[in-house]
């Protein structure tokens, strides 16, 4: 996938798969690489060795190990590296706070990203978002949200309804390959909605469905659809015992 930024530099993103279901997200342009959320370093060098690129920056949405786990490792190859990660993470490695509301610049790519605070799946986590595209880690999943292991459900349905009011173009980069089980259960909840079934038809066979986008998750996650926060706490107990 090809995406412009202000710059009018070209990068591209790809998905690097890491353990069972993550991805890490490789922004490249020319000879230079971001990736987000790095939870294993290993296919990390073995796109780097196969697209003959050099590490650049890290940037990281919340503090879980299929997050972080491999950084220390590409920091010991790539030490000059910057790494942006929350504000209220402990984290055991040097990087840059950033919190809601900030906007910084990778020199060396010249890529600008912008950051949202969405507590809930944990209470550090935060996106990242450039002018087209939404780097979401476990907030939200293609027709589906994160588990909610630190925060309350008000604060995830507050963190959601965040991410609800970006431009329906937006390109939705999560950080599983969890489509396909949350399609299913949506059409449980959502029986009438012909466009979660036209979804399932559309995936069904795909190995890889990201991106989305914010304009397809309005239209058929049941967590961007719910009408409060009860039928958002709702779904999401049902989701946890589906």
């Amino acid at each position: 996938m090809i995406i412009e930024h202000s710059s009018n530099l070209i990068a591209k993103i790809e998905p690097i798969r890491a353990f069972q279901d993550n991805y890490i997200w490789a922004i490249s342009n020319k000879q230079l690489l971001v990736v987000v959320d790095p939870g294993e370093a290993k296919p990390v060098f073995d796109f780097i060795k196969a697209k003959q690129v050099t590490l650049c920056a890290i940037m990281i949405t919340h503090k879980h190990h299929d997050h972080i786990g491999g950084v220390k490792e590409l920091l010991h190859t790539f030490p000059d590296i910057q790494i942006f990660a929350p504000k209220n993470s402990n984290l055991d490695f040097p990087f840059t706070a950033v919190k809601d509301g900030d906007s910084f610049l990778i020199e060396r790519i010249n890529l600008h990203y912008s950051v949202l605070e969405t507590p809930g799946h944990t209470l550090d986590h935060i996106v990242y978002l450039d002018e087209k595209n939404l780097f979401c880690g476990d907030t939200l999943f293609a027709c589906g949200c994160g588990r909610l292991f630190e925060g309350t459900y008000e604060q995830m349905y507050s963190s959601l309804k965040k991410l609800k009011r970006l431009h329906p173009a937006t390109k939705v980069f999560c950080a599983h390959e969890y489509t396909l089980n949350n399609i299913k259960f949506a059409m449980t909840v959502c029986k009438n909605n012909k466009l979660i079934h036209e979804r399932y038809e559309a995936c069904k066979d795909l190995s890889l469905t990201l991106p989305s986008s914010i304009e397809d998750e309005l239209k058929t996650n049941p967590f961007f659809l719910a009408q409060d926060v009860d039928q958002f706490k709702e779904y999401r107990l049902k989701k946890d015992a589906f």
